[in-house]
C-alpha cells in the first residue's frame, strides 16, 4: 500500500490561508482527493483532482476559496485554502485512487481506496 503523507495543517485566523500537501510515496498514476471531518459530523468531500491533473472539482462550500493542484511529477497533491472561515475547522484527509481514469475526478469517499492519517486545520474567529 502506498503511503500518503499529509502536511501543512495548523491554526490560522479567519480570513487567513493555509496550504496542505499530500505526498504519495512512489505512485504517480492516481486520482487524488481531499476530504474533511469536523467533530460530530460525517466526512465530506472538499476537492479532487484527476490522475492527469487536468480535471479538478471542489465542493460548493469551498468554491472560490480552495484550489487543488498537483506537482509536475504527479506524486504530490496540494490544497490551497484561502479566506478561511471557522466552519472550515476539521481534520483534513488526503486520499488516492489507483487505478483511475486519466481525466476523471472522483467525488465520494467510496471512490478512494487509500487514505492518509489526517491533518488538523483550526480556524479561529
Amino acid at each position: 500500500q502506498v503511503q500518503l503523507t499529509e502536511s501543512g495543517g495548523g491554526l490560522v485566523q479567519a480570513g487567513g490561508s493555509l496550504r496542505l500537501s499530500c505526498e504519495a510515496s512512489g505512485r504517480t498514476f492516481a486520482a487524488m482527493g481531499w476530504f474533511r471531518q469536523a467533530p460530530g459530523k460525517e466526512r465530506e468531500f472538499v476537492a479532487g483532482i484527476s490522475w492527469s491533473g487536468a480535471s479538478t472539482g471542489v465542493a460548493d462550500s469551498v468554491k472560490g476559496r480552495f484550489t487543488i493542484s498537483k506537482n509536475n511529477a504527479k506524486t504530490t497533491a496540494y490544497l490551497q485554502m484561502n479566506r478561511l472561515k471557522p466552519e472550515d475547522t476539521a481534520v483534513y484527509y488526503c486520499a488516492d485512487r489507483s487505478p483511475s481514469e486519466y481525466y476523471t475526478t472522483y467525488y465520494t469517499a467510496g471512490d478512494y481506496g487509500n487514505w492518509g492519517q489526517g491533518t488538523q486545520v483550526t480556524v479561529s474567529s
